[in-house]
């Protein structure tokens, strides 16, 4: 009975390790917005269900082409647009995104996981914490 837990329990180490390994090649690629929330202290926004969208292509020589759509979230009112081209990086699985498009994206660190980028950070606009996650997947 012992061995038969033993074996269980490493069964379900390895069923849980990421044996991902990600490389240039292996994460470049096209992604899309699976998720994207921002959380203040008016409560939790989910981009996606508002409309948003995101595109973005990770070349293996690191650039990146794509697009950023927000409704409603340009100043005055109208609809953001960003043309989120520039260069990425690797390193280790964190994945830094240099971009003239003022955005989120080339603020944070994003992990790279199997066919998935996802970030999670707070930053503070107007003096107000703003916690953003967001998920991307090829």
């Amino acid at each position: 009975m012992k061995r038969l837990i033993s074996l269980l329990a490493v069964a379900a180490v390895v069923a849980c390790s990421d044996s991902f390994s990600p490389t240039t090649g292996n994460v470049a690629g096209d992604y899309s917005i699976q998720t994207l929330t921002t959380t203040d202290t008016s409560g939790t926004t989910d981009w996606v269900a508002a409309g948003s969208t995101l595109t973005l292509s990770l070349a293996a020589n690191g650039t990146t082409t794509g697009h950023f759509f927000v409704p409603g979230a340009a100043e005055g009112g109208g609809d953001f647009h960003a043309d989120m081209a520039g260069t990425w990086s690797l390193s280790g699985n964190r994945i830094t995104f240099t971009q003239t498009a003022d955005t989120f994206v080339r603020d944070m660190d994003f992990i790279a996981r199997k066919d998935r980028l996802s970030g999670d950070q707070t930053f503070s606009f107007n003096a107000t914490a703003t916690r953003v996650r967001i998920v991307l997947t090829k």
